[in-house]
């Protein structure tokens, strides 16, 4: 069900679909499309010398996956105009295996003319923990009824 602008009002809030496995193929996947072939996400051997002490995956695989939890939930999978900002801060390390989750509220509404307005969202991804793996602003333009 998507939403129209109005009605994402401050302080209203969303929780993401089922969680997002992060798999050993999926790092290699992301790997590939972005061509960041870093060893700490491929090579085991190298990971473990790390201060992680093990692979992990793109901090920018995390962001995507929220960014695919966000459509997959379906509030603007419809009414969405087009990303418009973003401001990401990388807490915590994926590791294989995690299963991430998404949580969203509306920090600002404003409208910009009759036909869309601008959603400013607070989003939190977190692993199956609840340790917070990033957080940021996102803005997007959002259709108006």
């Amino acid at each position: 069900m998507s939403l129209y602008f109005e009605e994402f009002t401050p302080g209203r809030s969303f929780v993401g679909p089922a969680p997002r496995t992060v798999s050993d193929k999926t790092v290699r996947d992301f790997a590939e499309v972005s061509g960041d072939k870093n060893r700490l996400h491929l090579d085991d051997s190298f990971a473990r010398s790390s201060p992680f002490g093990e692979r992990i995956a793109h901090g920018l695989l995390g962001l995507s996956i929220a960014s695919g939890l966000l459509h997959e939930l379906g509030i603007i999978a419809e009414t969405v105009v087009a990303f418009a900002a973003l401001d990401w801060k990388f807490k915590g390390p994926i590791l294989i295996g995690d299963r991430l989750s998404m949580r969203m509220e509306v920090v600002k509404a404003r409208p910009h003319g009759p036909d869309k307005g601008l959603v400013i969202l607070e989003a939190q991804l977190t692993n199956q923990d609840g340790k917070l793996i990033g957080t940021g602003s996102w803005s997007v333009w959002v259709k108006r009824r």
